[in-house]
């Protein structure tokens, strides 16, 4: 038997360039988060220690993508630089047509708008805010069909987002398949902690629209973290590798939305790809009122050229295994220190479970935005709530969803912050835990029409300000 001690991994680059970041008072983040409303979303980024908002657009590009902003074909129509994003969406997903947008939403309200006629159902593994926005804004109806498991956060379930297909079939056999333009399928599953879908499941999922007519349509944003679990974790997958997992994936689906500001480590720029060539005409026109030109869609010539470049660097094996190992890092110095996470340990980020950190507030006294509040008076880092702020309204009752999970998302960017910053990070959550039954919750007090979560202010229940003070 080896006694050979399990050896330390490493990030597979050196650092080059190195931006400062700004220190903060307790009394200047006190003053900070009071002006935000509470809303992390709305504190400005140079009162920000350790920014763990999102993970959208916050990577840190390589020399060679910053290198590709130099060749950057800046005409209005036929950009080089289109052609060469067209190129890697053919070689790494396989997708016959792709149109440029200028973020994953860009090609959300495309595609919603193409597929979608007033009454469809749409189901999906788990809603995405801006995802099922558009699809109700098209006439769609949104159906949650992921697994029970989802929505435990302990459950240790490695493929919590795996689709139901009894919910599934049970829709079928309800609406008919003629009301169902799609099966929305993320990869990885965002609210329901990162978490991702098997392929066996999507396989099975195939099967089963084939017999029905019915298309996939995946949101493909983390679909290289999703490729990651499933070689570590899959039987018959642990020899491929990331870029062969990924492209069989996209084999199994009939289009796909894409955020480049999350796998492809870019600040700016999305998709939308489809086999489908008379979809694709139609998107092709749609894009040219909302986006852009067709083979722009929003973006310059040299994002699009970064955006092609880091398609490849995403589905590198070594770069994946330093990205989600920096997650599992922080996660398990969480788990260590008692609090409590969504479990299995998920790709972009840790989810805290709010109910069970801060289980004496009710959830309409918003215990995840509450608890994204004290982390930056404690410490200055920036996280996020994916709670009941985030899950918005009823349009017809105008009462709010009350999702089960209510949770707190700290993000991590991918190649920006080092093992130190993890350490400080889980430090600052272990401090607050230690206090949390001091911590009181909050109410709203303004609330927009749409994606509320990002422009809500809040106050401070009485309590809480007098012992914050």
């Amino acid at each position: 038997m080896s006694t050979l001690k399990k050896r330390s991994w490493a990030e597979p680059f050196k650092i080059k360039m190195v931006e400062l970041i700004k220190m903060t008072t307790r009394e200047q983040r006190l003053k900070a988060i009071k002006e935000a409303g509470y809303n992390t979303f709305l504190l400005r980024s140079e009162d920000v220690y350790i920014d763990l908002l999102t993970d959208s657009g916050t990577s840190a590009m390589s020399d060679e993508q910053w290198a590709g902003l130099m060749l950057g074909d800046e005409a209005y129509a036929g950009s080089r630089n289109f052609y060469n994003l067209e190129a890697a969406v053919k070689k790494y997903y396989g997708y016959k047509h792709v149109i440029p947008t200028h973020q994953g939403r860009g090609a959300e309200n495309i595609l919603s708008q193409i597929m979608i006629k007033k009454g469809d159902v749409v189901p999906g593994n788990m809603y995405f805010t801006t995802t099922r926005l558009h699809q109700e804004l098209a006439g769609g109806i949104f159906q949650d069909v992921i697994i029970d498991e989802a929505h435990d956060s302990e459950n240790p379930h490695p493929f919590k987002g795996d689709i139901d297909l009894q919910k599934l079939n049970a829709l079928i056999k309800k609406h008919g398949a003629h009301k169902i333009p799609y099966v929305c399928v993320a990869t990885t599953v965002n609210l329901a902690g990162g978490q991702p879908v098997s392929m066996q499941n999507l396989k099975e999922l195939r099967k089963l629209t084939h017999k029905h007519g019915i298309k996939i349509m995946l949101d493909m944003t983390r679909i290289a973290e999703n490729a990651y679990f499933i070689q570590q974790r899959e039987k018959g997958y642990e020899k491929k590798s990331v870029a062969a997992i990924v492209k069989e994936i996209c084999s199994y689906t009939d289009g796909a939305t894409f955020s480049g500001k999350k796998d492809a480590l870019v600040n700016i720029g999305g998709f939308l790809a489809l086999n489908d060539t008379e979809k694709f005409e139609e998107a092709s026109n749609l894009v040219v009122v909302y986006e852009g030109l067709h083979t722009y869609g929003g973006m310059a010539g040299r994002d699009m050229e970064a955006m092609a470049i880091g398609i490849e660097e995403s589905v590198n094996d070594d770069h994946m295994k330093a990205r989600i190992g920096q997650v599992i890092y922080l996660g398990e110095q969480l788990q260590k220190a008692g609090i409590p996470i969504v479990l299995p340990i998920g790709g972009h980020g840790i989810f805290i479970d709010a109910k069970k950190f801060l289980p004496h507030i009710p959830q309409n006294e918003f215990p995840a935005q509450t608890l994204a509040a004290e982390l930056y008076i404690d410490s200055g880092i920036r996280s996020m709530e994916r709670g009941i702020v985030s899950a918005g309204r009823n349009a017809q009752t105008g009462d709010h969803y009350y999702p089960k999970l209510e949770l707190v998302r700290l993000t991590i960017p991918r190649r920006v912050y080092t093992q130190a910053h993890m350490d400080v990070i889980a430090e600052s959550v272990e401090h607050v835990y230690e206090n949390r039954k001091k911590i009181a919750g909050m109410k709203m007090v303004y609330e927009p029409k749409y994606l509320r979560f990002f422009q809500a202010r809040f106050k401070q229940k009485p309590a809480a300000a007098k012992k914050a003070g």
